[in-house]
């Protein structure tokens, strides 16, 4: 009998070490998943200049739905960003005011074209500074102008299709000495809004955001490269899964709300 009890409390204090071992791993996994749940991730976003307003509503939005992804832009010119990445520089997405250097970067086989998409487009226009008094309405008016702000050709975007513009337009001989270039879309709209220059040429977008300008002509789609917004991710990216997700959520309807308000253009 002695030997039975004995036996049975064995067993029974055995049992209990189980599963105290099993509550043990079952805690570790629970805290593992816990820890990998709460482990936030940061993506880099290189965007050009004219999405600033655009994409900081839908940080907001994104991040509230994603708490564990935190999002960085890096904003500027397409192309210093498409060379910065060309370079090598840690970024997740890329979204282009230009399918050009868009396309450099898909050819240099940093974004795989399945994961890139032209998203939204954009109007080019003619800003004078609010109270302008120089009489200028239209692009043919320029030559009134003192200085007129431009993005730099080469690396702004908004800058190509100025220029290309103001040469269908037989315009760009007699204004070209009087062009004042700026890094990125956003400076040409600041020297236009402190009344350094006469008038400016910037995306429809840039200029609806600011009450010291005004849009005083909007260039035909027929005298410039179409204005489109390629978007995609970057084959390198330390964190795929997550700049799936919002590049994702970039093509949403709820983004694409946003997108319209600032005065994108969608193009489906």
């Amino acid at each position: 009998m002695k030997k039975l009890y004995a036996l049975t409390l064995s067993m029974m204090l055995l049992l209990l070490v189980m599963a105290g071992c099993s509550t043990k791993d079952n805690n570790k996994q629970s805290d593992a998943k816990k820890q990998s749940a709460d482990k936030k991730v940061e993506l880099t976003v290189s965007a050009a200049a004219s999405l600033q307003d655009a994409l900081d509503d839908i940080k907001a939005d994104f991040e509230k739905d994603h708490p564990n992804v935190k999002l960085n832009y890096n904003f500027g010119a397409s192309g210093t960003l498409q060379q910065q990445i060309s370079q090598g520089a840690p970024v997740d997405l890329f979204f282009s005011a230009a399918e050009d250097k868009f396309d450099l970067l898909v050819k240099k086989g940093k974004i795989d074209k399945k994961k890139g998409e032209d998203l939204v487009g954009n109007d080019l226009v003619l800003i004078v500074p609010k109270d302008s008094n120089k009489g200028i309405t239209s692009f043919k008016d320029l030559t009134k102008a003192t200085k007129i702000a431009l993005g730099t050709p080469e690396a702004v975007p908004a800058g190509q299709y100025g220029e290309e513009t103001l040469k269908n337009l037989n315009l760009w001989k007699s204004v070209k000495g009087k062009v004042v270039y700026g890094k990125d879309v956003r400076q040409v709209l600041t020297y236009v809004e402190s009344g350094n220059v006469d008038a400016g040429i910037v995306y429809k977008t840039d200029a609806l955001i600011s009450s010291k300008v005004k849009i005083v002509a909007t260039a035909s789609e027929k005298s410039h490269t179409p204005i489109i917004y390629p978007v995609g991710v970057i084959k390198d990216s330390s964190h795929l899964k997550e700049a799936q997700l919002f590049y994702n959520y970039l093509h949403s309807k709820k983004s694409m709300q946003v997108f319209k308000k600032y005065g994108f253009n969608g193009l489906k």
